[in-house]
């Protein structure tokens, strides 16, 4: 089974219009998003805002999703699809757990898991911290630092980080 992770979208469609073209060349099996994919009440003020809930709804039947600490409850009611604080599922035997960032992160894991991927630093990276893996896949629209704009897929056995424009950034085999 291959996921796409993204994160940190930030209701910016130049960027979330993107989604299309990564889906079409990463064919995942499921999306994997990891908050923020809104503005708070600046999003309401962006017009583009409506363009981006039409893009991530089409996916809903294949998106797990998490809630960030920029999205609200006009968003949960705008997209057909459910917010989850958390997300914990096993592949390739290992158990993950996909979170926004804001409250679990390389510095406050969580137990008995094998695998922590998290959005809400808007950098790429993938660490190891007390034996835990740490991913983070960077953020699609607002990346921070000397980051690229990026994503994450995941197959079972295999991380692998890439620019907007498919171009692997880092890869890791677990």
């Amino acid at each position: 089974m291959k996921y796409l992770v993204i994160s940190d979208i930030h209701g910016v469609y130049e960027y979330a219009k993107k989604i299309d073209e990564i889906y079409i060349k990463e064919n995942p099996d499921k999306i994997i998003l990891l908050g923020d994919l809104f503005y708070n009440n600046l999003s309401s003020k962006n017009n583009d805002v409506e363009l981006v809930y039409e893009i991530l709804n089409k996916y809903s039947d294949i998106i797990l999703c998490t809630n960030g600490n920029c999205d609200t409850p006009k968003d949960y009611e705008k997209c057909k699809f459910k917010f989850e604080n958390n997300i914990s599922i096993v592949i390739g035997n290992k158990r993950f757990f996909f979170t926004h960032g804001d409250k679990y992160n390389m510095y406050n894991i969580p137990d008995e898991i094998d695998i922590l991927v998290y959005g809400h630093y808007h950098q790429h990276y993938i660490r190891k911290k007390d034996n835990i893996l740490c991913v983070n896949p960077g953020s699609l629209s607002m990346p921070r630092g000397y980051c690229y704009n990026s994503y994450l897929t995941i197959d079972d056995s295999k991380f692998t980080i890439k620019d907007i424009e498919g171009n692997i950034i880092d890869e890791y085999r677990y």
